[in-house]
């Protein structure tokens, strides 16, 4: 349980997808603007990430990892190559499945998300989730919690940052700054903060 929760941790603030990993910027900045919507995308990345990981795991050890074959007499067929497609088609389906669940029975933060949902099936973020399972070598509970953790340090940056520019809506800052720009600054702070959770996990 002890080594699941650390796994947790590492994936959710070592490994930070939009803090750590820059991974995710697009819809990372573009809904921080309301903590709502923030809140939301944390709960659909959350979700995706949940959902797409663990299941690309078992599409890929099961049908695309080289020697999977080998019970049907062919050891030596590779498909690892079509995993980058298989991947997207099951991020896809998971976001339009999300989506027609939000519509259905959240209508409120389905109008919130927008265009920024369907979106979701070509986050950078999602798929290197899928891509850093396969790549590190993760067992189908290491690529659950690694989803999960992901999705829940997600949540976390973009709910903090969304705070902070809410905050900021009242303050007199300089016209340069204002929008983006400070944005791109208070995400860069917050990268240096959460870089030291990785020196943390360096240290004997």
């Amino acid at each position: 349980m002890t080594d699941a929760w650390s796994f947790f941790l590492f994936a959710a603030f070592v490994d930070n997808m939009p803090l750590t990993l820059f991974l995710g910027l697009c819809t990372f900045l573009a809904l921080s603007r309301r903590t709502e919507s923030a809140i939301g995308l944390g709960i659909a990345m959350t979700g995706v990430l949940g959902v797409t990981v663990p299941l690309n795991h078992l599409i890929y050890q099961g049908l695309l990892a080289p020697g999977t074959w080998a019970w049907a007499g062919q050891p030596d067929l590779d498909l690892s190559y079509l995993s980058l497609i298989a991947f997207i088609g099951v991020i896809a389906a998971t976001v339009q499945l999300l989506e027609m669940l939000l519509d259905r029975f959240f209508p409120a933060i389905h109008a919130a998300f927008g265009v920024f949902l369907p979106l979701l099936t070509v986050q950078c973020a999602i798929l290197a989730g899928s891509l850093f399972m396969v790549e590190r070598n993760y067992t189908l509970g290491q690529s659950t919690i690694f989803g999960l953790g992901s999705g829940v340090g997600f949540a976390v940056a973009v709910v903090m940052l969304s705070a902070i520019r809410t905050r900021l809506a009242y303050a007199d800052l300089p016209a340069g700054l204002r929008g983006l720009g400070i944005a791109f600054i208070l995400t860069g702070l917050m990268s240096l903060g959460f870089a030291s959770f990785a020196q943390m996990a360096a240290a004997p």
